[in-house]
């Protein structure tokens, strides 16, 4: 019986010891998850508090895109944060150390020291551009698998670390290949102070009285184009002086172009990264600016085309579509040598009808184009498709072929048909007699749905080339959805109805899928009227035109 209690006690041990044993194999895991989760949460709030305070514009990476070595500590870094606008890049661990230790790209200059019109290299340490030369020895930089060189952070211009001397270190910045595009610090400190003094004669400040000086202001948009304008600021603001360089989803370009009073009259060039819409509403922030009287401080307009459509920067030589193909530094050259152009801006006005309609009109303002019909149907279906679903319009490809759905589909179901018994269409005044349509095009520039010329169609027949500044409109019709696509592919003319200074189309009856500039909507029973309403002022970048684009712009 002793024997058998004694056993019973063992085995009552041995089931206790496997329980823990089985606890601690069970909660030992969940414990260590549960603190590094804690951990890592206490470090990303740290990280969250020292970018909430700091004067860099930190992001964090998970992989850098080159081989990086933290500016503190020199380690190689697969990880870690990196300045949008200085480029210092540094671990984890190093952050707040490099934080404190260096400075970021001064907008306006602190001090009053050197000449009013200078200021000296700002020289950063490590992670040179690849293929970078020095300046001093023409031999290229950061070929040494550590930290080392150094690269002004507005001139660009990299240094050996043998080659840099204290002479270096003093001496003025000339701001480098981009010279007549930022705008210097001192600048802004002089200007700053002028105001406060109550002085606006800017002309005598430096870089204000230079000849060539052409200020340029970015306006991207980051939810265009798959998020590539986020990628774009970044880089701007390490070229450019981070002041010139605006976020859309953060600013309104109303307010963003106030700085333009603050730069000489008829030079400053604005670059608006987005779509069509987002140049559109540049556009309008810009007639504001006439509407304050501000009209002196204009800026002309160039495109960098992000996002699907595109056919205004197509139109004024910009392309289609911007992916990242071509280097920052090159757009930038690219708007140093662009020409000046007017684009007229159009007033479309819908007035419905009714007898007791006691609304006020409609009123849109036009850069592209105007429709009644399947394209318009096509912008209404892809537009409530995207308005259920945003996260499934992120590409460009995913757009395209949901287009191609409903261009299909219409070509079978043919929601537009018998349009012209629905309509009246008069051109400055004289009605036109309508053949069989489903949709009515009203264009004022080159380009529609995505590339086509339409108003050439094959090019075949000798009619006059669409231009966008002659106060001129061109309307054409076409038969349906599979009309436009034979056109797109040229294979079909449309039908040209005529050319206007002012369109005024009548629905009579029924229904119908109206766009503006690629903003759709359902419209009853009305009259929409077109006048011209004002100019832009573009510019023209023109290593990306056609020969019909060519012809189009000589007189």
């Amino acid at each position: 019986a002793g024997m058998e209690g004694s056993g019973d006690a063992s085995r009552a041990v041995a089931d206790w010891r496997l329980a823990v044993w089985t606890l601690c194999s069970v909660l030992l895991p969940v414990l260590i998850t549960a603190w590094c989760s804690f951990q890592r949460s206490r470090r990303q709030l740290l990280i969250r508090d020292i970018f909430r305070k700091s004067k860099h514009d930190w992001h964090y990476t998970d992989l850098f895109g080159q081989p990086s070595y933290c500016c503190v500590c020199a380690q190689h870094i697969l990880r870690g944060a990196f300045c949008g606008c200085c480029g210092l890049r540094v671990s984890e661990r190093c952050l707040k150390k490099a934080d404190q230790r260096f400075l970021c790209k001064e907008i306006m200059m602190r001090g009053a020291g050197g000449a009013p019109g200078s200021m000296p290299h700002h020289w950063i340490r490590g992670n040179v551009p690849l293929c970078s030369c020095c300046m001093v020895c023409k031999q290229q930089c950061g070929t040494q698998p550590k930290l080392c060189d150094y690269r002004c952070v507005w001139c660009q211009y990299t240094v050996h670390d043998e080659c840099m001397v204290d002479c270096l270190r003093t001496e003025d910045c000339t701001f480098g290949e981009f010279k007549d595009l930022i705008i210097p610090p001192y600048y802004l400190s002089t200007i700053n102070q002028m105001r406060k003094e109550k002085r606006t004669s800017y002309e005598k400040v430096v870089p204000y009285c230079r000849k060539h000086w052409m200020p340029v202001i970015v306006l991207a948009n980051t939810r265009s184009g798959n998020n590539m304008g986020e990628t774009l600021l970044g880089e701007f603001k390490m070229l450019l002086n981070p002041v010139q360089v605006f976020d859309l989803s953060k600013i309104t370009p109303a307010k963003a172009l106030q700085l333009c009073t603050l730069l000489p009259c008829n030079a400053v060039r604005v670059l608006v990264c987005g779509g069509d819409g987002t140049v559109g509403w540049v556009l309008d922030a810009i007639d504001e600016m006439k509407i304050k009287g501000q009209e002196r401080y204009i800026p002309q307009v160039a495109i960098l085309p992000l996002g699907t459509g595109n056919d205004l920067s197509n139109t004024l030589g910009w392309g289609a579509g911007y992916a990242g193909e071509v280097p920052v530094e090159q757009i930038l050259r690219n708007v140093m040598e662009a020409d000046g152009i007017k684009l007229d801006r159009w007033k479309v006005q819908v007035t419905n009808k009714g007898y007791y309609n006691l609304r006020k009109p409609k009123v849109f303002t036009m850069n592209n184009y105007f429709s009644i019909g399947p394209d318009a149907l096509m912008a209404l279906n892809f537009h409530a498709h995207r308005e259920k679903t945003p996260s499934l319009f992120s590409s460009r490809i995913i757009n395209k072929a949901v287009y191609f759905f409903y261009g299909t589909k219409d070509c079978l179901v043919q929601e537009c048909k018998d349009l012209n018994k629905k309509v009246e269409l008069e051109l400055d005044g004289e009605r036109i007699e309508l053949p069989n349509l489903e949709g009515i095009i009203v264009l004022n520039i080159g380009y529609w749905g995505g590339g086509c010329r339409l108003w050439e169609g094959m090019g075949d027949e000798p009619y006059p080339l669409a231009r966008h500044d002659d106060g001129l409109l061109e309307v054409v019709g076409v038969h349906g959805s599979f009309h436009c696509a034979q056109i797109q592919v040229k294979l079909a003319n449309p039908v040209r109805l005529g050319q206007a200074h002012t369109v005024r189309l009548i629905l009579k009856s029924s229904k119908m899928p109206m766009q503006v500039d690629g903003e759709p909507w359902a419209q009853g029973p009305c009259t929409v009227t077109i006048t011209h309403k004002t100019h832009a002022l573009m510019l023209y970048h023109s290593g990306e035109q056609t020969d019909d684009d060519a012809s189009s712009l000589s007189e």
